[in-house]
């Protein structure tokens, strides 16, 4: 954990429900931050306030960004299917990509200043939330249809013939231009981000990893399958990236992320939101 840093992840304005997973603001202190971005089959919108907005396409690997001492971050979380509408461009070509905001949206120098002239953090926030949502197309809903069933808590690609009545082919074209990555990855992916909530959620409990459990919680054939997947998605073993977590975030009163991982916390078929009195599901107090 680095002194005077805080990271705050919040659910999106309700404009941006159904387009966006979370947004935060994260405050660097003293010290410059390598921020760690692992896959969660969405993109990434995101301001250091001063510069230019970047965008981060759908990520396939981790990859780490630097972020200067003293630096205010906002950002917003897409949801897998909205990248292509947002960008007007097919997503698999942004796949792993982090480019200026100005080599894909018009007026960016205009909205650069208004994020960074804006009195706080929240109010360039709301500001950027404001741009995504006129700046977004209308997601494609068969895509919608198959990232609901390619979560980890359903049948995987396996099902998604039966369930929607387009071609494999059809399907790979168009879940490629909206999301960025095919079903098959796309599965992988969200699988592996419910592995990372559970992360997420132990270490704001105190709670202790349970590796096998959470692998098997998620879909995973064994813990083996998880460590293979976690070392190609992550670059660490789930050991080594439960305790890098641990690290930066555990026991830090301002380190909240929450509104990130609670959606993907699945349990007997009923999302957290079912389970908000189930005492285990709780983030720490």
């Amino acid at each position: 954990m680095i002194a005077g840093s805080s990271y705050r992840d919040r659910p999106p304005a309700p404009v941006l429900a159904a387009l966006a997973s979370s947004v935060w603001v994260q405050q660097v202190g003293a010290a410059p931050v390598a921020q760690r971005h692992v896959p969660h089959g969405g993109a990434e919108i995101r301001c250091v306030l001063g510069e230019e907005p970047r965008l981060l396409g759908t990520l396939t690997a981790a990859t780490h960004r630097d972020i200067p001492a003293g630096a205010t971050v906002v950002g917003v979380r897409l949801r897998p299917g909205v990248l292509g509408g947002l960008a007007g461009m097919p997503a698999d070509e942004l796949a792993d990509e982090d480019l200026p905001g100005s080599a894909l949206w018009r007026g960016l120098p205009r909205l650069t200043d208004v994020l960074g002239d804006a009195p706080t953090p929240q109010r360039a926030l709301d500001h950027l939330q404001a741009f995504v949502g006129r700046s977004v197309g209308t997601p494609d809903p068969l895509v919608d249809e198959a990232v609901r069933n390619l979560m980890p808590w359903r049948g995987g690609t396996a099902a998604l013939p039966d369930l929607l009545p387009v071609s494999e082919r059809q399907l790979r074209r168009r879940c490629r231009a909206a999301v960025g990555v095919g079903p098959k990855e796309l599965q992988r992916v969200l699988r592996f981000h419910g592995f990372t909530a559970r992360v997420h959620a132990a270490v704001d409990r105190g709670a202790p990893a349970d590796l096998a459990g959470w692998a098997v919680d998620v879909g995973y054939h064994d813990q083996a399958h998880l460590t293979r997947e976690c070392r190609r998605l992550a670059g660490a073993t789930p050991s080594e990236f439960v305790a890098q977590y641990r690290a930066a975030c555990g026991g830090a009163d301002d380190h909240d992320h929450a509104a990130a991982y609670l959606p993907m916390l699945r349990a007997h078929g009923r999302s957290v939101q079912e389970r908000a009195d189930d005492p285990a599901y709780r983030p720490r107090a």
